[in-house]
């Protein structure tokens, strides 16, 4: 019999209901409930549900994911509705959208639960399992793939800067010293027993190989790299006062987030020139929000999340 994980969608009205917030910079003869949306991280499909019962039938919503279990489930979405369609790639594709035909853009940030319930998918240290974590398990290395063949400094570097993890050295350099040895990390269960015994100390209540994990993780999919990047698109593909939703669950990528909206809702002055305009602003800061307590306590997963909203306003195209 098949095994199932269920996936409970983190901030899941909040999302929807920034999307569908009008904007100032939208003329009251727009129909949002008519446009076209992006969920650039369809997971399973929680946000991409709720949003097609609130649209039109004239509306249309577009999905990525990397995940062939998650594109095969949206795939089962797309058969019912025909306003709904799905890509299988990385929301870093969103640049092959044309240029303003977005009105509301959602990424979604967190892996999903089925992702780390499943042994076989290799991403959570409470189960034992193959060492992949791969989001596409048809392309590119596995964990332990690229384990077989890295140097203790570029292994060391991946979980200092991925995982800001203070004993990334020592846990490097088990890792060598034990492919050396003729064993070299296969499973989940392998990785978590070996960082254990190379972290001294660790906060209450964490597991010693979270942050290893989570680097590894992050590192293997390029997920900080591909969110540079689709961001940088979301500022081609948003129309005049279309809405960029980003829901974070870690430091690493709030701070991409937060620093990318900041950089673009900024007035830039140039010094050489200084009765010149300012370059316009690109986006519109508006919101920055938790998980409710009540929603922490029936779903732990979501007390790291946060969600910025951001709105494109009419600035230019092309300018920095």
């Amino acid at each position: 019999m098949e095994q199932t994980w269920t996936h409970t969608t983190v901030l899941l009205n909040e999302a929807v209901d920034a999307l569908l917030n009008r904007p100032v910079e939208l003329p009251d003869s727009v129909k949002l409930e008519d446009g076209h949306y992006v969920d650039a991280t369809f997971g399973r499909g929680g946000h991409s549900r709720l949003l097609l019962s609130r649209l039109s039938p004239q509306a249309r919503l577009t999905a990525f994911d990397k995940d062939p279990q998650a594109v095969a489930e949206a795939e089962r979405v797309a058969e019912s509705d025909p306003r709904f369609s799905i890509r299988h790639q990385g929301f870093a594709q969103l640049s092959d959208l044309p240029a303003q035909s977005c009105q509301g853009l959602l990424m979604d940030l967190g892996i999903s639960s089925p992702q780390i319930d499943d042994p076989a998918r290799g991403f959570s240290f409470r189960a034992e399992g193959p060492l992949d974590m791969r989001m596409d398990p048809t392309r590119g290395r596995s964990v332990a793939e690229w384990l077989r063949v890295a140097e203790v400094r570029e292994i060391a570097e991946v979980i200092r800067d991925y995982g800001e993890e203070r004993f990334a050295g020592p846990i490097a350099k088990a890792i060598v010293e034990r492919r050396q040895a003729g064993r070299p990390l296969a499973t989940t269960a392998e990785l978590a027993q070996l960082v254990a015994g190379a972290v001294k100390t660790r906060e209450p209540g964490q597991n010693p190989a979270t942050r290893t994990f989570q680097a590894f993780r992050i590192f293997i999919n390029a997920e900080l790299e591909e969110l540079q990047a689709a961001l940088e698109a979301s500022l081609d593909v948003l129309q005049t006062g279309g809405r960029l939703v980003v829901i974070s669950f870690h430091s690493l990528e709030d701070r991409i987030v937060k620093q990318f909206i900041a950089r673009h809702a900024r007035e830039v002055y140039d010094r050489r020139a200084p009765f010149a305009a300012p370059t316009p602003t690109r986006l519109r800061a508006v919101e920055r929000l938790r998980p409710s307590e009540a929603e922490v306590a029936a779903n732990p997963r979501a007390r790291s999340a946060i969600m910025r909203v951001a709105v494109r306003t009419d600035a230019e195209r092309g300018e920095a």
